[in-house]
């Protein structure tokens, strides 16, 4: 974006006004695209993954409304399941493409989305990733690639380094960590971050005592967190998904295991809403440092309020950061094809790597891609469940509530 096509803090707050077409362009002074940009949006709505496919898919549906009232950009999405799966993400990024869409979204799992890519950058059609942190993705030279969501790498030293402010915080010293962590694709990305970034964190200064892997699938995790609580470890570090954390809560408390809590450097699962409902109060404390939306931000406020329109009785924060990173990938298409004034694909794609967007919806710097196209700067905050609510307790000037830590249970028998 240059420096001409930059909205000043005066435009964008009176587009915040209203979402109706007509009071957000005048202040934008933005000329209506002359054609749709279709954008092929690529989910796992079905399947193990299927409830946070349809958490992301909520940001979707809301983003042709509130991206035409803020760019003048007519937008048509072309929905896609992916079923969980990775050979069906394949093939149908190919349909997509072979029914017309300029654009690719998704996928939120890191082993699909890396499938996706592969279509995309073959048949030279741009690929903006809302949520998928496996680092080689973006290793692999891609032209036509483009992510906006942190590496495994980045979430685990942002998440790491919450941990010890967590500590800090609470006046806490745990001196061991039993780690467990889902086998897939990001289980195994996020694993390689973790040991190659702890040894260098000089404010942690417990030591994992030993290492689970486990299938994301699994129906019964008896044996995993038996081995797990046999560690005595101080607390659980875990990696995970959505399913398999409330499985592994349930086993917890049946085998009665109350370490000084559960700590996720930065995974999906326990800040959704189907964590707290299916746990109750056994949800409670449990804490995750994830990329995180920014509950004071203008742009925020903009799409909570169409989310809220959009969808009464559901509650924002339960979709804050799954919505909100698929919300800024169409919103990065949206933008590129405004400026591109095509729809042509490598026109699109140079307009995407020239991106520069500074009021966002997530925590973080511009949105600005690196030479690998890749965002660099996107920021991580520590989520604790409260009350069975997910709210922000770390970094100070975001948090909502004071962090719990340990948890009321330790060493309970």
């Amino acid at each position: 974006m240059t420096q001409s096509n930059r909205i000043s803090r005066r435009q964008f707050n009176a587009a915040i006004a209203g979402l109706g077409a007509a009071s957000a362009l005048a202040p934008f002074g933005i000329a209506r695209a002359a054609s749709k940009l279709k954008v092929g949006v690529l989910l796992p709505r079905s399947s193990y993954e299927a409830l946070i496919g349809q958490s992301c898919q909520l940001g979707a549906d809301l983003a042709p409304g509130v991206l035409k009232s803020m760019l003048g950009v007519d937008i048509e999405l072309m929905n896609a399941d992916t079923e969980s799966n990775v050979n069906t993400a394949r093939t149908r990024a190919e349909r997509l493409i072979h029914e017309g869409a300029h654009v690719l979204v998704g996928a939120f799992d890191s082993g699909q989305t890396a499938a996706i890519a592969q279509v995309a950058e073959q048949r030279g059609v741009p690929l903006v990733i809302n949520i998928a942190a496996a680092p080689q993705i973006t290793k692999q030279g891609y032209k036509y690639v483009f992510r906006n969501f942190p590496t495994a790498i980045d979430l685990v030293r942002n998440g790491l380094s919450l941990i010890g402010d967590l500590f800090h915080a609470t006046g806490v010293e745990a001196r061991t960590a039993v780690f467990m962590h889902v086998n897939d694709t990001f289980g195994q990305a996020m694993t390689g971050g973790i040991m190659k970034t702890l040894p260098h964190l000089k404010q942690l200064t417990f030591k994992i005592v030993d290492t689970i892997a486990y299938d994301p699938a699994a129906k019964d995790l008896s044996v995993e967190v038996s081995k797990a609580k046999a560690a005595n470890a101080d607390f659980l570090l875990l990696v995970c998904r959505l399913n398999d954390s409330i499985v592994l809560r349930r086993e917890m408390v049946k085998q009665r295991w109350h370490p000084m809590g559960v700590v996720d450097p930065g995974s999906p699962g326990i800040y959704e809403e189907q964590f707290a409902k299916s746990l109750g109060k056994y949800a409670n404390y449990v804490v995750d440092n994830p990329p995180w939306y920014n509950p004071k931000g203008a742009l925020t406020g903009m799409v909570e309020e169409a989310f809220r329109k959009r969808n009464p009785g559901e509650k924002f924060v339960y979709h804050g950061l799954n919505a909100g990173y698929t919300f800024e990938a169409i919103m990065i298409a949206a933008d590129a094809f405004r400026r591109a004034g095509s729809t042509d694909p490598k026109a699109l794609a140079d307009a995407i790597r020239a991106t520069d967007i500074d009021k966002r919806v997530m925590l973080g710097g511009p949105i600005k891609f690196n030479a690998e196209g890749q965002v660099e700067g996107n920021k991580s905050a520590c989520v604790q469940i409260l009350d069975g609510v997910p709210k922000v307790v770390l970094p100070e000037y975001a948090a909502e509530a004071k962090p719990v830590f340990p948890w009321p249970e330790y060493k309970k028998a």
